[in-house]
């Protein structure tokens, strides 16, 4: 017998749609490209996304059609969002910082219709255009005024294109199910994948995001995601806040620490989500000119592991709660976050402070274990180690256009990091599958290593690699970069971490670089480093 309810698909039009009636007055605030402050209601958007849909179903888009995005956070890249996905179109975010052999790639293998440009990305585009085929359309996000003299073919200035196309449409009508954004990932192995969301699993990841436990927007926040539109879904955040009715305060590109601050300040903005490398900028700007964060309540930090020193500092110095989180494109992104539960709330704050510092706790709709190499379920004991195993209604099930089957015959996903989850729930990554240094016999966490390194004096950055080893299959190197002005030495670190490590997780030797590699996210690519270090001798 089936229940006797309504059939209301989650379509994600129905969010904005949800916002305009009942949060109409609510503002969106851009950092323009352009340069000034521009304000909008959610009322305002959602008519602009219509005629978005409209003026693309008048370019002959439909339903499963890929329409690309290259931009940054702002009101308008959000009201193309809707435009793409309230048709049926998907809606693919291009992330600026790949290579460009990658973003060929990409475009390419997703054979994207259309492409919308901040001005900041012209001249990458303009590099590609000669052999991106399936484009027919590049549509710059700016009006005639600012319209730059491009060698893009068909191109043209949105606001002009826009203004051509009034607001009287409707919304498409669709299967919840029907794809709704596409994201790739970073491609440190082989080309990038790409993840395929659909409407119901970002509706779902979006009420997931506003669960009390994980960042907990309402109707009062003003919310500052600083996290990019094109890193999945920008943490769910371009769909929980409007579902909130929480004021946003787009960036735009003003990632620094001053830019930062202005709006924080300006906006009085309550809670905002970035990665740990825009607080550190932020928390230097505010230390040189002695300012303070009289509104901001909440912050959340992921993409890559939060230092205990930036944690500390800014709840101790500037009164602001961290949450600590994690997850993938595959989960769309939101996996866990760090919240204290009730049973901790009584500890010590150092205790406190090592509970946060896990990647956190899974939230109701995020199922996950570890097990060993044979598949084997592994105990919650905060210790045992094993591969980190995920399902869920918002996780990646296949990539678009490959046929290998990525889950395991009980429908779970293995994310590829080694990791441990306590009695609490509380899990810690130890390190990627590929990157885990065997030593032994044993694990030794390469992550905890540098998250540890990286809190002594003089340390701006630390990566960790496995090199062979004749007795001990493989011992770790602690590579370093140091702080502007510091000659701090192998001794020096090597005093620091002892006794907050395990003995026999000391690195063998340090060695000292002018810069780490990273990946278009932002992530130390160990690839590049092991290759770098490659005849290495202890």
């Amino acid at each position: 017998m089936l229940g006797l309810m309504q059939d209301y698909p989650l379509l994600v039009q129905t969010i904005i749609d949800h916002a305009a009636l009942n949060h109409a007055e609510r503002e969106m605030v851009t950092r323009s490209i352009e340069g000034p402050i521009r304000r909008c209601t959610y009322r305002d958007l959602r008519t602009r996304a219509l005629r978005v849909a409209k003026a693309l179903r008048h370019e002959g888009v439909g339903i499963g059609d890929r329409i690309a995005t290259m931009a940054w956070n702002t009101d308008r890249h959000v009201e193309v969002w809707y435009g793409i996905m309230g048709i049926g179109a998907i809606c693919h975010t291009l992330n600026p910082r790949l290579f460009a052999e990658q973003l060929l790639y990409i475009i390419n293998h997703a054979e994207d219709r259309i492409l919308f440009v901040d001005l900041t990305f012209v001249p990458i585009v303009e590099a590609l255009a000669g052999k991106l085929p399936s484009i027919n359309k590049y549509i710059i996000l700016t009006d005639d005024t600012h319209m730059p003299d491009t060698t893009l073919p068909n191109a043209i200035a949105y606001e002009s294109w826009l203004a051509a196309h009034d607001a009287d449409f409707a919304w498409a009508s669709f299967d919840e199910n029907t794809a709704a954004g596409l994201c790739y990932t970073s491609g440190t192995t082989g080309d990038p994948k790409g993840v395929l969301y659909s409407h119901r699993s970002n509706v779902l990841h979006g009420l997931v995001g506003n669960q009390p436990d994980v960042f907990g927007l309402t109707s009062k926040h003003v919310v500052l995601p600083i996290v990019p539109m094109f890193h999945a879904n920008a943490w769910a955040l371009a769909f929980s806040a409007p579902a909130a009715g929480a004021c946003m305060v787009m960036p735009g590109a003003g990632m620094d620490g001053k830019s930062v601050y202005e709006l924080l300040d300006a906006e009085k903005v309550s809670a905002s989500a970035a990665v740990p490398t825009v607080w550190l900028g932020l928390l230097q700007y505010l230390e040189e000119n002695n300012l303070k964060l009289p509104y901001l309540d909440k912050v959340v930090i992921g993409g890559a592991a939060c230092p205990r020193m930036m944690m500390e500092t800014l709840e101790k110095d500037y009164g602001v709660e961290v949450i600590h989180a994690w997850g993938m494109t595959e989960m769309s992104p939101i996996g866990t976050t760090g919240k204290l539960k009730y049973s901790s709330e009584n500890l010590p704050y150092e205790e406190k402070i090592d509970l946060k510092l896990k990647q956190g706790r899974a939230p109701y709709l995020v199922e996950m274990k570890i097990t060993n190499d044979e598949g084997d379920d592994l105990p919650r004991d905060g210790k045992t180690s094993g591969h980190l195993l995920v399902r869920g209604p918002s996780i990646s099930s296949a990539y678009f256009k490959h046929d290998a089957n990525i889950l395991d015959e009980d429908g779970w996903f293995d994310t590829g990091d080694i990791a441990n989850i306590d009695a609490l729930g509380y899990m810690q990554i130890t390190d990627r599958d590929k990157d885990v240094i065997k030593s032994g016999g044993e694990w030794i966490s390469s992550i905890e290593i540098e998250n540890t390194a990286v809190g002594c004096d003089g340390v701006a950055e630390a990566a960790v690699i496995g090199i062979p080893h004749p007795k001990w299959t493989e011992r770790p190197l602690l590579i370093i970069v140091r702080k502007p002005g510091s000659d701090v030495s192998t001794e020096d670190i090597l005093a620091y971490l002892d006794g907050k490590i395990a003995s026999w997780w000391m690195p063998d030797a340090v060695e000292f670089i002018d810069e780490i590699p990273h990946t278009a996210t932002g992530k130390i690519q160990k690839m590049a480093l092991r290759e770098q270090f490659g005849g290495y001798k202890f």
